[in-house]
Order: structure tokens, then sequence, then C-alpha cells
């Protein structure tokens, strides 16, 4: 029985990136990003022999974010990593297939006397994510998506009708706080190549996020499971040139607290946060018809 090298990637993890866009003298942009490149080709050599003649250095990949930030500053995330994506399976001909991952955080005007402050910024919660892969022979998908937006509502969920055993001591409720903290992809229906898509990633990314947030919150939710599929569908049902959400879902459990020792009732005004352990609901929603996910997708 022989022994053989498997699959296999590399590249430059987490080049961090900060752009400022100068629109005029006082009113600056501001973007801030984690960029992270992955790539896979002809590069047996290297693992089997020490040959680094198909090996661009991660060093030169860290190099290219900067020097392509440069060149086309305000540009989407989609669209940064779909440029970079596109340069490394053209100019590097071991390369088969780039990975682009980029992580946008968020920064927020801050409030100045006369309205939102030119060029002085807050950070805000959570991240925008956009991820793109490409082939050698020009195929490439994208996907975009949203990390740690942490929700919360204080009623308008149940969990009750689980299965038991004799270790359960749960007790079944009709009435409790219910919060996460949001990470979902979605994918795009049609490869950039194959049509218009990408004519407005920001107004895609606010649309579907406005929607996730909007259904955890209207949802009369029996279960995070059903609340995790009433988002995934609301995307898509009004995005239709979106092929599939992704979303993980952390229960972030909230306990309500006896307060009958310290001679005080309790209805349902304090609770114990919990961090840990938490349930995880994990789950896709697709259309049946859609564009299969290319293997190498990053989500």
């Amino acid at each position: 029985m022989g022994i053989v090298l498997g699959p296999n990637r590399y590249g430059k993890a987490e080049v961090r990136l900060v752009r400022v866009v100068r629109d005029d003298a006082t009113h600056h942009r501001l973007a801030d990003l984690t960029v992270s490149i992955a790539l896979s080709g002809d590069l047996a050599a290297t693992h089997l022999a020490g040959d680094n003649a198909h090996v661009l250095p991660t060093d030169s990949m860290r190099a290219l974010v900067f020097a392509f930030a440069r060149e086309q500053p305000g540009e989407e995330p989609e669209e940064f990593a779909l440029r970079l994506a596109r340069h490394l399976t053209t100019a590097y001909e071991p390369v088969h297939t780039a990975q682009v991952r980029i992580h946008a955080h968020p920064w927020e005007r801050i409030a100045a006397a006369e309205g939102p402050h030119p060029h002085a910024w807050t950070r805000a919660a959570g991240s925008r994510y956009a991820g793109a892969v490409r082939n050698a022979d020009g195929a490439e998908q994208v996907v975009s998506g949203l990390d740690d937006v942490t929700v919360l509502k204080s009623t308008g969920s149940e969990f009750h009708g689980f299965l038991t055993d004799r270790y359960t001591t749960l007790e079944p409720t009709d009435d409790r706080v219910l919060a996460t903290s949001v990470s979902a992809r979605w994918r795009h229906a049609a490869r950039p190549e194959e049509s218009d898509l990408g004519a407005d990633w920001t107004g895609s990314y606010a649309a579907a996020r406005a929607t996730l947030l909007r259904t955890f919150a209207d949802t009369r939710s029996l279960s995070l499971q059903q609340t995790l599929y009433a988002m995934g569908k609301a995307v898509l049902d009004e995005q239709p040139r979106l092929a599939e959400v992704r979303l993980e879902l952390p229960n972030k459990h909230h306990f309500l607290v006896d307060l009958a020792p310290y001679g005080h009732d309790n209805p349902g005004e304090v609770y114990y946060a919990a961090d840990r352990p938490y349930g995880l609901i994990e789950g896709a929603v697709l259309r049946d018809d859609a564009i299969p996910a290319m293997p190498e997708l990053p989500w």
C-alpha cells in the first residue's frame, strides 16, 4: 500500500488593510478589511521534493493585496475579491484555483454638531463577508454574508414538545427570551461571467441583512431551527439572483433567575445570560434548481 499526497493549498491569511478614500480635503470614506488568499494547483513538487519553482511566495500575495487596493479605491468587497482571484489564476500558470476571503469591518461616522462627521468614525459591531473562487478555466462564483450580528427578542419564542429521556431537566416553555449571533452566507445564483451579477453588491448585501433581521424579529419561533429556515427562505424569496443561504445560529441562552430565596418573585424580568455551553443551530436553505456550488467555494 503506497502513500500519496492529498488535496492541498497554501496562501496568505488575514492581511489587514485599511483604505481611506479622500473625496476632498475633509470628506473621506473608510474601508477596513481582512483579506485571505488560498491557492491550489501544480504544487506536488514543493511537497515531495522541496522544489519551489511553482510556489508564489505568500509575501508576494500580501504585496498584491496592498497594490490592488491602491489601483481601485472604494470598490465593493466582492469586486475586490474577484479581481484578486482573476489575477492569481491568469498571471501564474501553476495556479489552478484561487480563493479569496474578505471580512469588511464596519465603521460608523461619529455624530457631529452639523451631522455625521466627514472624517471621524467609531467601530460598529459585526462584519460583512465576501468570498470569491476562480478556476484557471474561468469558472467562478461569489458568496456574500455577515458575521457576529447579535440579536435578541424578549418574547415571541417558544420551545416545547421536544424529545425527553431520563437526562432531560429542561422545562417546556411558551414564552422565552431568544437571542443569537447571526453568521450567514448567501451564494449568488449565476457565475459572474454568465450574467450581470454583481451590479449592486452593496444593495444586495443591505437588503439581505435587513431581511434576516426583520424575519428574526417577526417570526413566532417554535424553535431556533424553524427561525433559521424562515430567515433563509425570506432572503431567497426577496432576491431571485441568490441561490443558497447558509446560517449559523448559536443559541445565546437566557435563564430566568430564581429570586424566591431573596424574597422576590420574577415575572420574566431578571435573567442569567450564559455564554457557554450553548446550542448551535446550522443549516442551509437553497433553490432546488440552482447551479451547484463549486467545491472550492470559500464559504
